[in-house]
């Protein structure tokens, strides 16, 4: 596994939803689906993240890999 660049919150009220970004442009998504369903993880390319998703995801994202994150994402 490529190292770990960042994780980005997304998160809505209490459900949890984290998106890990990796050098090898992996992106690991660790979400809850409801409250008794906590923790699922799935691993995602950029094309499978909605545009409303990515807008958060470079809205939350750290100032110092805010570009490199752009890249991974394709964004815009």
């Amino acid at each position: 596994m490529e190292n770990e660049i960042c994780t980005i919150s997304i998160a809505t009220n209490w459900l949890g939803d984290e998106y890990t970004f990796y050098e090898d442009h992996k992106i690991k998504r660790t979400y809850d689906s409801n409250s008794l369903s906590s923790d699922k993880t799935e691993w995602l390319e950029q094309k499978q993240i909605s545009k409303q998703n990515k807008d958060k995801l470079v809205k939350n994202c750290p100032e110092e890999f805010k570009e490199t994150v752009m890249l991974i994402l394709d964004y815009p």
